[in-house]
């Protein structure tokens, strides 16, 4: 009988599977975080096709600051709409009215910290002991030391010291009444595995993710786009420039590039020459060293 061999997409993909599938084995009520940025909806992507023909068994969560690209919104509502599954907003803009958090002030105020509290209400309220994340081992050093099985306890807190050991694909769901996980099944995929499967499996993403003419200005070494939730400097200049983004947040934090990939082909291209991790343009986590770190053991995505 002649060998079998699966290409390196094929394992990566047969690996997120088995992840996806011993979180519905282990887990009573679990659901994918859902940002509409290219790694949840490749993590969309991955459940759909570990559950066909059923439906998604999980729900979307999409925790919503109120700052977010109207193109990603738009994305995520016809998606939800196409795959016919649940959809649960946790609102920040609902956790500030009602004194849950405080919004940030100043020329470098954001709202991300603030997702936190109201990612863990959204976890409380809704009973989940399980969130599926996209989040991957090269984006970020911090993101880096997450397992597979991440274990949250019942403050929502992570200790990057304090985790249950993986061995031989064995994977650890048990946890106290109020604890919870978070599941990463695309942990050792990178950014240029994304786009070559998002290329070979043709699926849909943000037009955001394109290269596509938009009014900018530069700002902590990358273009921000302009919008009504911008706090604009004095002397701070806007232009009109081609740029596309690599990753997707709030649109006060996100930077974008200067580019001409405008198809999947292009984009894979440009991914393969890039020297810069692809979070480097993201103004939050220049907020010193650890900034993600310290976020994540607060409970972050």
């Amino acid at each position: 009988m002649g060998k079998y061999y699966l290409n390196y997409l094929d394992e990566l993909e047969s690996e997120a599977i088995y992840i996806l599938r011993e979180v519905a084995a282990q887990f009573e009520n679990p659901v994918i975080l859902f940002s509409g940025g290219k790694d949840s909806i490749l993590v969309t992507h991955l459940a759909k096709k570990a559950f066909y023909p059923s439906k998604i068994p999980f729900p979307l969560v999409h925790v919503d600051t109120g700052h977010n690209f109207p193109e990603a919104i738009q994305f995520r509502d016809c998606l939800v709409k196409e795959l016919g599954v649940q959809l649960i907003v946790g609102s920040v803009q609902e956790s500030i009215d009602t004194g849950r958090v405080a919004e940030e002030k100043g020329q470098h105020a954001t709202r991300n910290a603030l997702q936190i509290t109201t990612l863990l209400d959204t976890i409380e309220a809704n009973h989940i002991d399980c969130a599926i994340g996209g989040g991957r081992r090269d984006e970020e050093k911090a993101r880096a030391k997450e397992r597979f099985f991440s274990h949250r306890d019942d403050f929502g807190s992570w200790d990057p010291k304090n985790q249950r050991p993986e061995l031989w694909n064995i994977l650890n769901g048990k946890h106290f009444e109020g604890e919870h996980f978070r599941a990463f099944p695309i942990s050792n995929w990178t950014e240029m595995d994304v786009w070559n499967y998002i290329l070979r499996e043709n699926i849909q993403v943000p037009s955001l993710y394109f290269a596509h003419q938009r009014d900018v200005v530069w700002r902590n070494d990358s273009w921000i786009p302009v919008s009504e939730y911008l706090n604009k400097r004095e002397g701070e200049a806007i232009h009109s420039k081609k740029v596309r983004f690599r990753t997707l947040g709030d649109i006060t934090i996100t930077g974008g590039l200067e580019s001409d990939a405008d198809t999947l082909d292009k984009i894979v291209a440009e991914v393969a020459m890039m020297k810069q991790t692809e979070r480097g343009n993201r103004s939050d986590d220049k907020r010193s060293e650890s900034a993600m770190e310290d976020r994540k053991k607060q409970g972050y995505f």
